[in-house]
């Protein structure tokens, strides 16, 4: 009988150690570009494979921007923000469902227990009619441990723990693309309502100075030295003026009141006093090599997921083959008399290995399989359209990025001699030497100019944000900028 029991063992570990059934899982390969287009200059070398690595510990990439107020709503963002907290609760439901199925590895042993007093009746039937029954009183007491072992020679189970682990990877680097995806959302919304400050103040001012023209017309007009068109035309272009710095003030509005679901606070209890956008942009590395996409959480999301869906072909491809059970196996003690219940004469075991086969079941088992196969495709297309969009996306953002601060430079010019424009139109139309409408195209084209090179250097903060986004968050080499060479902030 030992030899028996030793035979068994040795055939149940010798099966669990044999190599799991079905395809053991290989990251595919995507070709990535020689080149980003907006980097001639960048060395090829630094390209290879893309291992998504979202794991690797990112910096506090806003700080960059060197905003006290915007370090401040994000730390309040990730403390509080709903959609994140419901998110961390998702990875921590997919990390108990990993831990639970991994438990199947190893055996279930559970304990119980019985106690009887039974009582027989002497009129009980007998086998023998000569035979005089009674009645008889008996003590019965049963502890017993049993345990129930799946024997995984397959690695059915070691597929499905597979599976699960990996989802519960799955579900980390969806948490920190809820986090990317709302600290970018953030951002912004915080850059874009200091582009509407930047624009009210601007709007502000050069509603102040048409109030102070339009007064000045109606004293000429008053005197005859103005006509009515001229009064007209003004007073149009201060209201046309005053209507945009509502509109603006209303936009801003919008954006603060995001700001408030974003942090978790209720709109009407939140406000943000006006401010200006940061003076210089953030130190961008000169090249970028493909290591820094593999940072997108989304990308390592899309690679996990494909990872379980290939874990799930062995587990459907194990229901093909006979499923083996030890049981019953249980050892104990069975006796009349408590007092002896642990004593040799009353020990009780059994071991015993139960096997089940599927003869027949209309095909299941077999679409089952097609099943699996078919769901590591879909994540494997999902997992190249992510690589591929995140390609996109930061191509795009460096490509504004680039754009925008050559406008930028251009409309800044544009800004300074549309102003001397202004001033020396003014001059001129006191003296009696330029007329109304010529001042006040000056004017209508100083507004919409001084309007767009804010709304450019707003664009190239969301577009820095962007680039973080695409890139997965921070990195070794995005930096504040250096402050000897930061610029002062016009006025005008």
């Amino acid at each position: 009988m030992m030899k028996s029991s030793l035979a068994l063992s040795v055939l149940v570990f010798a099966c669990v150690g044999c190599s799991p059934i079905g395809p053991d899982y290989a990251r595919p390969v995507v070709d990535f570009p020689e080149n980003w287009k907006t980097l001639p200059s960048a060395n090829p070398t630094l390209w290879k494979t893309a291992t998504p690595a979202d794991d690797v510990p990112k910096e506090k990439w806003w700080k960059a921007f060197g905003d006290p107020t915007l370090d401040q709503l994000v730390e309040t963002s990730l403390s509080n923000n709903n959609t994140l907290q419901a998110s961390l609760a998702r990875l921590d439901q997919a990390i108990a469902q990993s831990e639970a199925r991994g438990a199947a590895l190893l055996p279930t042993v559970s304990l119980g227990a019985t106690g009887a007093r039974t009582e027989t009746s002497a009129n009980r039937p007998g086998t023998n009619y000569s035979t005089v029954s009674q009645s008889t009183t008996q003590n019965n007491f049963r502890p017993v441990a049993v345990m129930t072992y799946e024997i995984d020679w397959l690695g059915k189970v070691r597929r499905e723990v597979e599976a699960s682990r990996s989802t519960a990877e799955q579900a980390a680097a969806d948490t920190e693309n809820v986090k990317l995806l709302l600290t970018a959302q953030l951002a912004n919304s915080y850059f874009l309502l200091r582009q509407y400050d930047e624009e009210i103040r601007v709007l502000t001012g050069i509603v102040q100075i048409q109030d102070k023209l339009l007064g000045l017309i109606k004293k000429r007009y008053d005197m005859g030295a103005a006509g009515r068109t001229e009064l007209s035309q003004q007073t149009a272009l201060t209201q046309s003026s005053g209507a945009q710095l509502e509109l603006l003030r209303s936009l801003r509005n919008v954006q603060e009141n995001l700001l408030a679901t974003l942090t978790g606070t209720p709109a009407s209890a939140f406000s943000l006093p006006p401010g200006q956008l940061p003076q210089q942009l953030p130190a961008f590395p000169v090249g970028l090599p493909s290591t820094l996409l593999e940072r997108r959480p989304d990308v390592s999301a899309a690679e996990r997921a494909m990872a379980a869906a290939n874990a799930q072909i062995g587990v459907a491809k194990a229901a093909y083959f006979p499923t083996l059970t030890l049981a019953p196996a249980f050892i104990g003690g069975e006796s009349s008399i408590l007092s002896s219940i642990f004593n040799a004469p009353s020990l009780i075991w059994s071991i015993g290995l139960t096997a089940t086969q599927t003869l027949f079941d209309g095909g299941r088992i077999s679409a089952n399989y097609r099943f699996a196969q078919a769901g590591y495709r879909v994540t494997l297309a999902n997992y190249r359209q992510s690589v591929m969009v995140a390609i996109q996306e930061t191509q795009d953002a460096m490509s504004t990025l680039q754009q925008l601060d050559r406008a930028r430079s251009m409309q800044d010019a544009a800004v300074s001699n549309l102003n001397r424009a202004y001033q020396i139109s003014s001059i001129r139309y006191r003296e009696g030497l330029d007329t109304a409408q010529t001042l006040a195209l000056i004017q209508q084209n100083q507004l919409t100019a001084q309007r767009i090179k804010w709304q450019m250097h707003g664009g190239q903060f969301i577009a820095s944000v962007a680039l973080v986004k695409a890139l997965g968050g921070g990195w070794q080499g995005f930096a504040k900028p250096d402050p000897s060479q930061t610029e002062p902030a016009e006025k005008n």
